[in-house]
């Protein structure tokens, strides 16, 4: 008898074991601490008390029936943690005789994988079953002792979590640091030189006044500097040519995954793992049954076999030719201190199922993640891009003054691994990519004189940091060690689902509530939000799963000082419990008056009576924009799946809506409504023209 997970998987694994074996899916796991208590015995150090849930009983009770009459039971969940936690819990649920009972794991769902992983079965690690019960038991803990307080203290239906409160915290703090930034104006000055004798001219930047920084705060201070450079005579002072090798991005682990797909595909990290764990498990791709497509998802490892490698190199070999192979196969440094998931990088089971050839058999979102997995992969494995570099320096003299211009440029001589894959960044990771890349014309040459064409001042202002998105969430969770690869997607779905941040234009922003429930946490619970301590618990659990550490010892040097701040925060913490708020209208159905509530999304409009009248409406957040339809207020809505639009308050008799976030500002050509383009420009939906962000929000201080 075989248990995995998942029906998927039992399908696929029972399809290359064949006959003789029976694979059963537990549907995830099978017992777990009870919802309404606390389910850990303090007093007696820590103990948990599990139980099977209502709806696993039946699959509990039909697993331990055929286990009594297997004459061997593998257990084949997966190969992290949780998977063997889930494993131990089996054994432990079903009463399965540990005489007959095998662990086994594989980190990919195909033939030789399983036949390698039956081979060579083991028993189950407690190291790696007590750092996961750790983690469950601190989480319990922390989330049953802090939820009730906030019920009392502040509201009902609020909760806090261990890791999902710090990624709260990094998301509140920044959205403080935006609202508290003050831009300060600053200018730069390009020029446009022509070479003498040449036809195509050049942009380079001023970065030097008589071997000084240039610092320009002020348009005076820049009109003076512009003035003294149309005197100036420029000839070119120095040229660097140079090589740039660009290596290719490591293979995905969870974490960059997420990014990489947030980035490039729009997905969220939920999403992303639940079409990873379908390639996972398999899928008929038309080899006569279903087959995994990619290795296990959950890793924070780069490491690939040797099998694999030579497989990729071989695929390389065919489809580009040698030049594009590296004379061995590369080998990229895990991030992880302790990588301790899957124990290797996320990669299609074999390059030789290109993304093309499975499409036909494959759902949209399927086809594109499996084609990413598949180009980062094999990418990755390619030889890296030369880069032909070349950085020019012009000079100007006038008087006494000396000017120093820069601009340098790249092509590409040898495209290596790009012609397959190049990685994707954020909006704001982009910045000076334009101006690092100038064209610069042939036959440039040393102490060539230069026309001066034209001078461009350019005025700026300093932005503030950008607001987080999921992809840069999870990389700050990452590289501060919070968390680990099954955690990131349900914390980011946690901190939007409990209402304590949207998601609006890809970009997280804290709601009301949630910094309520920061501030106080920040205030009476320093070290549960606090990102040191938080990395440092994960460093005790993977000491716990190392064996070098006991739970109960790791469990209990943390609940001795979290105790006493629970019992502290209880006795100082005032109730600011929120009264009901009037909204000045009565309810439509029994006459009472409409008020505000707090719900587990936020605000809304209920009836005083409640609960003998339930009526209740949305709560409208107005941005202070008339619609350009019938003049209503434009409100913040919401689909069914959370995603943030806008449209007129007097819907549905105006069906007015924007995706793209209304302006208060109209539009400086025709008076229309201005949207936010992207994150530097506004759009007009009347005229369709576009302007930068900045200028229009000059514009409106200039009306106020």
């Amino acid at each position: 008898m075989v248990i995995v997970e998942s029906p998927a998987k039992a399908k696929t694994v029972g399809r290359f074991l064949g006959k003789g074996y029976t694979v059963k899916a537990s549907v995830g796991h099978v017992r777990d601490l009870l919802r309404s208590e606390l389910s850990v015995d303090i007093e007696n150090n820590f103990q948990p008390k599990y139980r099977v849930p209502n709806e696993k009983r039946a699959v509990v009770k039909e697993i331990k029936a055929l286990a009594k009459t297997a004459e061997e039971v593998y257990l084949a969940t997966d190969p992290d943690r949780e998977g063997e936690a889930i494993a131990w819990h089996l054994l432990e649920a079903a009463e399965i005789d540990p005489k007959i009972a095998k662990r086994v794991v594989f980190h990919e769902i195909t033939q030789p994988a399983i036949e390698e992983a039956f081979s060579h079965p083991r028993g189950i690690d407690m190291n790696l079953v007590n750092a996961q019960q750790g983690r469950r038991i601190l989480d319990r803990l922390v989330g049953y002792s802090l939820s009730p307080l906030l019920w009392e203290k502040v509201r009902s239906r609020l909760s806090a979590g261990r890791v999902q409160s710090v990624a709260l915290r990094l998301v509140v703090e920044r959205e403080r640091e935006i609202e508290s930034f003050v831009p300060q104006e600053y200018w730069t000055i390009q020029a446009e030189f022509l070479p003498e004798g040449l036809q195509q001219s050049f942009i380079a930047r001023l970065v030097r006044i008589n071997e000084q920084e240039v610092q320009l705060s002020n348009e005076a201070e820049t009109q003076a500097v512009v003035a003294r450079l149309e005197q100036a005579r420029y000839s070119i002072a120095r040229i660097k040519r140079g090589e740039r090798r660009r290596r290719p991005a490591a293979p995905f682990i969870t974490s960059t995954l997420q990014q990489e797909a947030s980035r490039r595909l729009g997905f969220t990290p939920r999403r992303t793992m639940m079409i990873a764990q379908q390639l996972y498990e398999g899928l008929d791709v038309g080899e006569g049954g279903a087959t995994g497509l990619i290795t296990y998802m959950r890793t924070d490892s780069t490491n690939v076999s040797e099998l694999a490698q030579r497989e990729a190199r071989d695929y390389i070999r065919q489809a580009f030719g040698e030049a594009f192979l590296p004379p061995s196969p590369p080998h990229y440094r895990t991030r992880a201190v302790a990588a301790q998931e899957a124990h290797e990088a996320i990669r299609p089971t074999s390059v030789f199922r290109v993304p093309e050839k499975v499409k036909p058999y494959l759902t949209t979102d399927q086809f594109r993640l499996y084609q990413l997995i598949w180009q980062r992969f094999v990418a990755s494995q390619m030889e890296a891009a030369v880069l032909d570099t070349l950085a020019v320096e012009v000079e100007g003299k006038h008087e006494d003054q000396v000017y120093l211009f820069r601009a340098s440029g790249s092509s590409v001589r040898f495209p290596g691994f790009l012609v397959l894959y190049e990685e994707a960044r954020d909006e704001d990771q982009r910045g000076g990519e334009e101006e690092e890349n100038v064209r610069i014309p042939a036959g440039i040459q040393e102490g060539q004189p230069q026309r001066l064409v034209r001078v461009l001042p350019e005025q700026h202002f300093t932005q503030p940091p950008p607001r987080y998105t999921e992809a840069s969430l999870v990389q700050a969770l990452e590289e501060y060690g919070i968390g680990r690869p099954s955690t990131y997607a349900p914390i980011l779905s946690t901190i939007q689902e409990r209402g304590y941040v949207v998601r609006e234009n890809k970009r997280l922003i804290p709601t009301e509530t949630g910094r309520l429930v920061n501030d106080l946490l920040v205030q009476h619970f320093p070290d549960i939000v606090d990102i040191g301590f938080t990395a440092r618990m994960e460093e005790d659990l993977d000491e716990i799963a190392s064996g070098q550490r006991a739970w109960t010892d790791v469990i209990r040097t943390f609940y001795d000082s979290f105790a006493p701040q629970v019992k502290k925060a209880q006795a100082e913490i005032p109730v600011s419990k929120i009264d009901l708020e009037p909204i000045g209208r009565d309810c439509p159905q029994c006459g009472h008056p409409l008020v505000i509530r707090y719900g587990r999304f936020g605000k809304f409009i209920s009836c005083s009576n409640f609960p003998a009248c339930r009526y209740t409406e949305p709560w409208l957040e107005k941005l202070g924009v008339a619609c350009p339809e019938d003049g209503g207020d434009l409100v913040i809505r919401k689909t069914r799946r959370g995603r943030v639009f806008y449209g007129c308050a007097n819907y549905p008799q105006c069906q007015f809506i924007s995706w793209k976030r209304p302006l208060p500002t109209p539009c400086p050509a025709c008076g229309g409504l201005l949207v936010e383009a992207n994150k530097r420009e506004a759009q007009c939906l009347r005229c369709n023209e576009t302007f930068l962000l900045e200028k229009v929000g000059e514009k409106a201080a200039e009306s106020a």
